[in-house]
């Protein structure tokens, strides 16, 4: 309860005063009020700037990169140009991050027949990871493309690819005639029955020893139902060699000793004869 002051005036008359106390606590009230107002404006004020900072920060370093040109990262690459996978992406209408598809980019990589899988990762905000495995040529062979005679390599599951980067100087990928392919599609693949060959010949190349080396070509003879045959021409001799269409290491050693046999003692020899477990020679 507040405190009044009796005042007695010159004709008798009195009136109540307020303390002066209630009025300076007014005025404190008052004062305490406008500092709460500033602080709660400068609140207000940092809020409202932090928030366009986050915003900023937002657009700047996550909206327009994902509208920027995505930025294309490959790896495994090593037969083929980077420069020509780019060229199927750039075919994609999707130029964005966000506009980029990943199974369309699988789809499109795909149809580059050295690539025997594609992996895609997208990675915010700007970046797409591609890893790329190749397939690896264990023998090549002659096919016409576009009315031109090409060299076209196989891999060890019998599939007809063609790299930018030649192996005609590898000796360890040997020459395949007489194969039942006259043009080449992508994804193409040699009928069933040649396909172990190929695992043959992949087998011999993981040998420390280099037998392809000293063989220039390897000729498929068809044979009645269904059955073929190997004829080897090795580079440093006119014998050319029968083989039954089992290639494997003891079968290269055998042709390797009568070679050198045959070479020395000059016979005249133009051909071996390795097939049905025996040795036979033809001479001129």
């Amino acid at each position: 309860m507040s405190d009044f002051v009796l005042t007695k005036m010159t004709d008798g008359d009195f009136f109540f005063n307020e303390p002066f106390s209630d009025a300076n606590t007014s005025s404190g009230e008052d004062n305490s009020a406008d500092v709460d107002k500033r602080l709660r404006i400068v609140k207000i004020v940092v809020l409202v700037l932090s928030i366009l900072i986050v915003l900023q920060g937002i657009l700047h370093f996550l909206i327009i990169p994902c509208l920027a040109p995505v930025k294309v990262q490959f790896s495994g690459l090593k037969n083929i140009e980077s420069s020509l996978l780019m060229q199927k992406l750039q075919e994609l209408k999707g130029v964005t991050w966000i506009q980029f598809d990943s199974s369309m980019a699988v789809d499109a990589l795909s149809s580059v027949s050295g690539i025997e899988s594609v992996a895609v990762d997208k990675n915010f905000p700007d970046k797409v990871h591609i890893s790329v495995k190749e397939r690896l040529p264990v023998a090549k062979t002659i096919v016409m493309i576009n009315n031109r005679a090409r060299t076209v390599q196989i891999d060890e599951n019998g599939v007809l690819f063609s790299n930018t980067a030649s192996v005609a100087d590898n000796s360890r990928v040997p020459l395949i005639s007489g194969l039942p392919v006259e043009s080449m599609q992508v994804g193409m693949r040699l009928p069933a029955k040649f396909r172990p060959l190929m695992a043959q010949i992949a087998s011999l190349q993981n040998l420390p020893q280099d037998y392809f080396a000293a063989i220039s070509e390897i000729q498929v003879l068809q044979k009645e139902y269904g059955n073929y045959e190997l004829v080897l021409y090795p580079i440093h001799s006119h014998v050319r060699v029968l083989a039954d269409r089992t290639l494997n290491e003891d079968a290269l050693k055998r042709m390797m000793v009568i070679l050198d046999v045959v070479n020395n003692i000059e016979l005249g020899v133009t051909e071996i004869d390795l097939r049905y477990g025996s040795i036979s020679y033809k001479t001129r």
